[in-house]
């Protein structure tokens, strides 16, 4: 047993060294991999630290851009709102700038004598068309037509007058261009576009005073719409070398039949009649009774000096309306008459009649010119003479003589104060004798 132990003892010394180095062996391995993993796990930590941190510095850095971003975008918008406004402003200041010098007296002065002398031009073209090519008349009505209308549509809209581009002036001019350029072989337009524009139109020169005042481009219009139209069918009518070749429906009109006449035209009037109770009496009334609009009629109304005002006046509010409108056709009608039973078969009564409308136009001018002026040349002579007279009192107030010896009369007399009133009554007069001259 002991032998066995002994044995035992003898073979255990060197398998417990061989077990006690077999585990310190795995020992030492074991503190590898505890170092290994030690070493490796704090340089991933380190890695993971570096990489959070230089993550966080990015989003911090795509955060910082995004804002910058944001701010440039809100200070570009910011930018060109202002530019926008700047722009807004420097327009607004231009316009203004050129609204200030269109109403300026030297642009005023400019623009009346060019309308002056497109109006004189214009009467002498249409003379010389009349004497030596009667078959251009009708072209320089449709070329001053289409200059002059829109002209006065602009003008008429900025002043709000447009509600006047519906009078019949207007449409009939319109017919007139339609019938010339686009159905010349339609009797029945030309029979009405014949009798309203030597009915109503010419008698509107009466009615509305037209003047021949060539530097009033609004007054040379006015004067064109109502006279250019009879003149031009005058010609086509009696003067037009072989117009049937130009306007076929002539050919079918010989002679005017009065009843169908006044029918063709009374139908023409009463579609415009309907057309503008319609959408201007009625539709705009809101407009025209607050003053927003002034329209023909209302115009009428307001003239108290005028027969139409005068009359209107005198019948019930509610009942203007329908008289106004059945005065107009009964006042249409009876000024076709001349032209339906006269004019159309006589050239040389035409020819008078035409006369006697310029002749009107001519008369009104020549007040215009006489009384306006006249007038206008009185206010500043009296002005002139109040700012002399005014001189005199206070030249006489700061005299120092006249107040040591009672009297100014051995004091020399101020420059002001040697004119006397009788002198400034004379050159009143020789003023007023050179402005009639030039006049």
């Amino acid at each position: 047993m002991e032998s066995s132990m002994t044995g035992m003892g003898y073979f255990s010394a060197p398998f417990e060294r061989f077990i006690r180095d077999e585990a310190s062996d795995w020992a030492g391995a074991f503190t590898l991999l505890d170092t290994m993993e030690t070493y490796f796990d704090s340089r991933i930590d380190l890695l993971q630290r570096q990489i959070q941190k230089h993550s966080d510095r990015l989003k911090m850095k795509a955060e910082f851009a995004l804002k910058k971003h944001a701010q440039s975008g809100d200070i570009l918008a910011e930018n060109f709102d202002r530019e926008i406004r700047n722009f807004k402003l420097k327009v607004s200041a231009r316009m203004q700038t050129l609204v200030n010098s269109w109403h300026s007296a030297k642009v005023v002065r400019t623009r009346e004598k060019v309308s002056f002398f497109f109006g004189v031009m214009s009467l002498l073209v249409s003379a010389l068309l009349f004497g030596l090519a009667p078959e251009w008349v009708h072209v320089a009505y449709t070329i001053q037509g289409l200059y002059l209308l829109p002209l006065r549509a602009y003008t008429y809209k900025k002043r709000s007058w447009h509600y006047f581009l519906f009078d019949l002036c207007y449409y009939v001019t319109i017919l007139n261009f339609i019938y010339i350029w686009f159905l010349p072989s339609s009797p029945a337009l030309f029979v009405a576009c014949y009798c309203l524009s030597h009915g109503s139109l010419a008698s509107a020169v009466i009615t509305w005073r037209n003047s021949l005042v060539f530097h009033d481009s609004d007054k040379v219009t006015s004067l064109f719409v109502h006279i250019y139209a009879p003149f031009a069918f005058t010609v086509i009518r009696h003067f037009y070398p072989n117009a049937q070749e130009r306007f076929p429906a002539l050919a079918q009109l010989p002679h005017l039949n009065p009843g169908h006449a006044l029918l063709l035209s009374g139908v023409i009037y009463l579609s415009w009649q309907l057309l503008y109770w319609k959408f201007v009496l009625i539709d705009r009334k809101t407009k025209i009774s607050s003053g927003q609009r002034t329209t023909s009629f209302s115009w009428l109304l307001n003239d108290k000096r005028g027969k139409i005002g005068q009359l209107l006046s005198r019948i019930t509010p509610e009942r203007r309306t329908p008289c106004f409108m059945i005065g107009q056709f009964v006042y249409s009608i009876l000024t076709e008459l001349p032209a339906i039973y006269v004019l159309y078969d006589s050239p040389r009564w035409s020819g008078t009649f035409l006369i006697l409308i310029f002749a009107v136009s001519v008369w009104n001018g020549g007040g215009y010119y006489i009384e306006v002026f006249g007038r206008k040349f009185e206010r500043e002579l009296e002005a002139l003479r109040k700012e002399l007279a005014e001189n005199n009192n206070r030249s006489g107030r700061s005299s120092p003589t006249s107040t040591e010896n009672g009297s100014a009369a051995n004091s020399p007399a101020s420059p002001t104060t040697s004119l006397p009133a009788a002198s400034l009554d004379g050159l009143a007069g020789d003023l007023s004798v050179t402005h009639d001259k030039e006049l």
